[in-house]
């Protein structure tokens, strides 16, 4: 990462390694569950949308069609789709799928978010 004239942080993704981004087995289990569902369905889509509170927020949906800047992760079937435009603010994320109350979510460890909203749908780096 460097610093341009006006002291912003610029990512380069021709000098990134990159670490991935990683599924728990609970995540892959319910991945494959989606799949299996939808005959059509190829994996999902791992993105971040400018949103919220705290400037990021973290976008899935079911793919259907690979887009050719996409990086595919799989993981014991479970493919996840995630947009090179994204891996800066994403990469080494570990995805999860967890019980919260009554319900079942996608959870996000992003080592590189620095700051989320009150509620905990944003997040900054």
């Amino acid at each position: 990462m460097q610093l341009n004239d006006n002291k912003m942080k610029i990512f380069s993704l021709e000098k990134k390694i990159l670490i991935g981004v990683t599924l728990t087995k609970s995540a892959i289990r319910q991945i494959n569950k989606l799949i299996e569902a939808d005959p059509n369905m190829l994996g999902l889509r791992f993105s971040i949308k400018k949103s919220g509170c705290a400037g990021l927020v973290y976008f899935m949906e079911k793919v259907t069609q690979i887009n050719s800047s996409d990086i595919v992760y799989e993981h014991d079937g479970a493919r996840l789709y995630v947009p090179m435009k994204a891996m800066p603010f994403i990469d080494g994320t570990v995805l999860d799928y967890i019980q919260e109350g009554v319900n079942y979510v996608f959870k996000f460890n992003n080592p590189k978010a620095k700051s989320t909203c009150g509620c905990g749908k944003s997040f900054g780096i």
